[in-house]
This record gives structure tokens, C-alpha cells and sequence, in this order.
């Protein structure tokens, strides 16, 4: 039997909080086999990452610190070393991929010189030249291609998916043996989810390396664990083998994990999208046939780029070109693409908040030239969910207030009639009126998507456009979301325009799906027709690289080629040429192909 290359044995970590310690990771014990790949899964802050950053001597102290328990690597106890002697541990023996590369790169040194650092951090190279080489050779091992270009350049200038590749060649640059992977694919779209996937695959199979895998996507669980262990509240609820886990789950707390997976087709043969177990869809609940909520007319949205002495415009970025579209009432028109492609720049035009040519209506009413006082009506009826939903509520306001304040600015309400507004759309959201008086930094993620949900309902809006407002959430809490925007929308008649990369939320959520790459849409039509009759390469490419959960139906064959999108910045003077758009409001659409 094969002996283990790390073990842990009842790790222990605590934190401090304002009432006396906290255990945050308790007893936890498991064995890394060489060329393994385990993955520790669980919903946030079930203790994955204090995990990680224990085996690294990572974690960010006073605040935090291990308690017990101990490591074993090479006959060492890795937690009981002193920083000195953890130091060439780090890189050389472990190394980890963190979960955002952008925080994890500094951006005013070039891609070379990080990876010239990372090179050099152990003395073991004959020179920078020697360095350099080293570090272009990374690049290609972690398929990036023109790796020399790639190294004078500075990580602003690459995309989500190719500064994770950049991470991934630092964590490699000591051939270290075992890999830690915290979230590597969270914010990554689903093709670039599929390469990076496949690229540690790929080192894993050439290197022997052994690989601890952090995540709460159960269909990245069932793609690339070996053994999986399950996490709550810092405790191991279970831990098994993966086939052994997604056949028979032990746990309910793992029933439930894998029973809220959106699972890209299981919702062939439906017309109108997943409702919640048991609940019926009223009469009159779909989408009417009267004038569209929504009308978008070739809408174009570009931006000047400036250069020189005098900063004039030089060249500019088309990031949405010549789209139209509709959405009745009640009904959720979903747009979906890669990081890029023109989505949110999307939603941002409907609300005049970037700016755009072409006709918008909204409820028959032009938004073409309002500004201000002049669009406050509109707002009334248009209301935006961000994707970040901490970044959209004020640090310093009390959430309460903040979901008064629409309330407050059109003059709708005042006094005990604000209150109560107020406590009802709490309750509304699954949040209690007590909660009202904290700050946004005291809730979770998933109760701050919800209080961004109700700030959004407060105006009792005809449509709503929700941008990525699932993208960050585990699977429980993005499924409560999900049920919670289908309700309201069964008892309100609300429409959606919904902005998503994720095709099996889409799937549940949608009653026509639009497909967007490089500004344009590719493809529109029903869920019905999108999902189960694909007509172009680009949605095809997007439905085949979602992962899927279950350890038996693993696409591992499928792996998108890694590229780079073709640049959206053009001369001044370019004028693109397009076939125009047919009626959007029904039917099914390809163009470009």
C-alpha cells in the first residue's frame, strides 16, 4: 500500500473574535497520496482555506493560529517549523495557487520578473539569463502562448484566464510535490475553467504531482478529485472516494450540497424554467404577448482610447455592437457569454450608466438623452442587482437604510410607512427586521446578494437586470437565490434580463436565452431551443465545457484550445459589418454562422 506524502493529523485552528477564540478548523485529519488529487469541498466558511493557509504558515496572525494537531511532509511536522526553515518548504516543496490571480500578482512589475523572482527565491539558477529562460520555458509548459512577448508584459494587460496561468507557472517554478489549489476556477468563465482544469491535469500526469483541490463547485469535485473530503463548520462530515461520494452520499449535509448542483439538461423537454420542489406556476404567470417591457433597437456601445501629448482619442473599443432585443413582461431573457463579450456593458446602457447610440425603451419610453431628473421615472421601474454585492452596498450605512434610501430619493415613503416597507421587504428576502440595524460587513455573501435583492424590489420595478448576481455564491445559497428571483417574479409579473456565464443556472432560470461574443449576438432563441437544439460552434463550445457532476460522465476529452479572443479595440476610422437583426422577440436566430 502506498504510504502517504503529507498527513494531517487533528489539525486545530482558532481565531480571535471580539467574544474569545473561535475554532474555525477542528480535528482535522486526512492523507495526500503521491499523484493524487483530494479535494476539499464545503460551502464558504466551512474552514477549506484556514486549511490551507495552515499548511503554508500562511495564516494572517495575531488574528489567527493553529492549535493543535500536526502535518507530516518528509518526516517533518511542516506546522511546528520555524519561519526560517518554512521558508524553503514554501515553492519548493508546496506550492499554491490562490484564488484570485490579480491580488495575487503585483501589478507594477512585469509578468518576467515575478516569475524571475520565484525562480530565483531559492538560489538554485546560474543567473538571470539562466532565469529567464526558466521562467519562458513555465509559460509554455502551462500553454500560454508567444511566452517571450508574454513576459515584458504587466498583468492588467492579460485576461482572467491567462493570469492564472501565470500563478500556476509561479507555483511551479521549484517543481514542487505537492500542489494546493485554493478556488483556482471561481471567477473564470466556463471554457477557461475547462483548460485550467485540464492544464493541472496535464502537470499532475507529467510531474507526479499530488494536488489538494478547494472548492465549492461539485462539478469541478467530480472532474478532478480522486478523494474527496466534505467540510462544515470546520468539521469533516464526510470523506470518501469521489465515485463512492456522488453514488452514496452518507452525510445529509452532502445530500443537500449535491442535490442544489445545477446540472447542465435536466430541464430537456420543459418549455417554462425550474420552479422550486413542489410549487406551482399560477395562471397568467408567464409571459404576455402585449408591448414588450423592454425594447433594445441596435445598440452600440464604444469607447474612446486616448494617447499623445494632448491625449486625444487614438483608437477605440467597441464593446457592444449593433445588438437588439426584447423581454415581455414576466419573462427573463438571459445573456450569456465569456468575460468580455459585452453582457454587463449591456445591462449598464439600460440604465444610462455608460454611454451608447441606438433606441431603448423601456415600457414603451425612450431612455435615448435622459439624464438625471429627467430619468428618475425610468429607475422607478428599472432596478440593477451587481455582481459584487458588497461593492454595491455603502460600508458606512446600517443595510436597513440602505434598502430605505430608493424609497427615500423618489419620495414614496416616510416615517413608520418607510419602516414597515422596510421590514417587508426583509422578510421578503428571507432576512429578519432585527438584521436591519447592521452594516453590510456583518452578513454573509449570500445574505448580501439578498439585501441587494430587496434594495432592488423596493421600487416595486417592471424590470430588473441582475448581472452575475449568482456568479460567487455556493450551491445552496445560489439556489435559494434563484427560487427566491422565480417567486418573485410568479407573484409580481417582474421581468429579467439576467447576465450569467454559468449554462446550467441559465438553463433553470431562463425562458429565451441570448448568446454573446465579442459585442454581438451569435444566437438567440427559447431555453428550449438554445440548450437542447444549439445551432453555433460558440454555443456549443460553451455547453461542453461546463463541468459536469458526476465522476462517470466526465468530459475529460473536451478540452477548449487556450487562445486569446480577438481584440475589441479598433481603429478610429473602422466601421464593422454585420448582418442586421430580424425580429428578436421570438424564434431562433444564428447569425455569423
Amino acid at each position: 500500500m502506498t504510504s502517504s506524502l503529507l498527513s494531517v493529523k487533528d489539525l486545530t485552528v482558532q481565531v480571535a473574535t471580539p467574544t474569545g477564540p473561535k475554532v474555525v478548523v477542528e480535528r482535522l485529519s486526512f492523507d495526500l497520496l503521491p499523484g493524487r488529487t483530494l479535494c476539499l469541498a464545503g460551502e464558504s466558511g466551512s474552514g477549506k482555506s484556514m486549511t490551507a493557509l495552515s499548511l503554508m504558515q500562511l495564516l494572517p496572525k495575531p488574528m489567527a493560529r493553529i492549535a493543535g494537531g500536526s502535518a507530516t511532509l518528509d518526516g517533518e511536522d511542516i506546522l511546528a517549523l520555524p519561519e526560517a526553515r518554512m521558508r524553503r518548504i514554501r515553492g519548493r516543496k508546496i506550492g499554491m495557487i490562490f484564488q484570485e490571480p490579480m491580488t495575487s500578482l503585483n501589478p507594477v512589475m512585469t509578468v518576467g520578473n515575478q516569475l524571475i523572482g520565484a525562480i530565483t527565491a531559492h538560489g538554485n539558477t546560474s543567473g538571470r539569463r539562466a532565469a529567464r529562460a526558466r521562467a519562458a520555458e513555465l509559460l509554455d509548459q502551462v500553454q500560454i502562448p508567444e511566452p517571450e512577448r508574454r513576459l515584458g508584459q504587466y498583468p492588467h494587460e492579460l485576461s482572467g484566464g491567462l493570469r492564472q496561468r501565470i500563478v500556476i507557472a509561479m507555483a511551479l517554478a521549484q517543481n514542487p510535490k505537492i500542489l494546493i489549489a485554493d478556488e483556482p476556477t471561481t471567477a473564470l468563465d466556463v471554457t477557461v475553467q475547462a483548460q485550467i482544469l485540464a492544464l493541472i491535469r496535464k502537470l499532475q500526469a507529467d510531474h507526479g504531482i499530488s494536488v489538494i483541490m478547494i472548492t465549492h463547485d461539485m462539478g469541478v469535485v467530480a472532474e478532478m478529485a480522486d478523494e474527496v473530503l466534505v467540510m462544515k463548520h470546520g468539521r469533516t462530515v464526510e470523506h470518501a472516494t469521489s465515485r463512492d461520494l456522488f453514488a452514496h452520499p452518507q452525510d445529509a449535509y452532502t445530500k443537500e450540497l449535491l442535490s442544489a448542483v445545477p446540472r447542465l439538461g435536466e430541464m430537456a423537454g420543459t418549455e417554462t424554467p425550474k420552479r422550486a420542489a413542489g410549487k406551482a406556476v399560477e395562471a397568467g404567470s408567464e409571459p404576455g404577448a402585449e408591448q414588450p417591457m423592454l425594447q433594445v433597437e441596435n445598440l452600440t456601445v464604444r469607447f474612446d482610447i486616448k494617447g499623445g501629448i494632448l491625449q486625444r482619442p487614438v483608437r477605440r473599443l467597441h464593446a457592444v455592437e449593433g445588438i437588439s432585443l426584447s423581454v415581455r413582461r414576466g419573462e427573463t431573457l438571459s445573456l450569456v457569454g465569456e468575460s468580455g463579450c459585452g453582457k454587463s456593458t449591456t445591462g449598464k446602457a439600460l440604465l444610462n450608466l455608460v454611454p451608447w447610440t441606438g433606441d431603448i425603451r423601456v415600457d414603451g419610453r425612450s431612455t435615448r438623452g435622459l439624464r438625471g431628473s429627467t430619468m428618475r421615472p425610468i429607475l422607478r421601474d428599472v432596478q440593477m442587482i451587481f455582481q459584487d454585492p458588497y461593492a454595491s452596498l455603502d460600508p458606512r450605512m446600517r443595510v436597513g437604510d440602505l434598502v430605505a434610501e430608493p424609497l427615500v430619493i423618489h419620495g414614496l415613503a416616510s416615517g413608520s410607512e418607510l419602516r414597515d416597507r422596510v421590514e417587508y421587504l426583509f422578510k421578503r428576502v428571507g432576512l429578519s427586521p432585527e438584521q436591519m440595524k447592521r452594516y453590510p460587513h456583518e452578513f454573509s455573501g449570500g445574505q448580501r446578494q439578498r439585501i441587494c435583492i430587496a434594495r432592488a424590489l423596493s421600487l416595486s420595478p417592471k424590470l430588473i437586470v441582475a448581472d452575475e448576481s449568482v456568479a460567487a455564491l455556493d450551491v445552496s445559497i445560489q439556489a435559494q437565490v434563484l427560487d427566491l428571483l422565480q417567486d418573485i417574479q410568479d407573484e409580481t409579473g417582474v421581468s429579467y434580463l439576467f447576465i450569467s456565464h454559468d449554462m446550467a443556472v441559465v438553463e433553470q432560470i431562463s425562458h429565451r436565452v441570448a448568446v454573446m461574443y465579442m459585442g454581438r449576438f451569435v444566437e438567440m432563441g427559447t431555453r428550449r431551443q438554445i440548450f437542447e437544439s444549439p445551432q453555433h460552434p460558440y454555443t456549443k463550445k460553451l455547453m461542453a465545457a461546463v463541468p459536469v457532476a458526476d465522476p462517470g460522465r466526465v468530459r475529460r476529452d473536451f478540452v477548449p484550445k487556450a487562445e486569446d479572443l480577438p481584440s475589441p479595440v479598433r481603429a478610429l476610422d473602422y466601421a464593422p459589418s454585420f448582418p442586421p437583426p430580424s425580429d428578436l422577440g421570438g424564434g431562433h436566430l444564428v447569425w455569423n454562422g
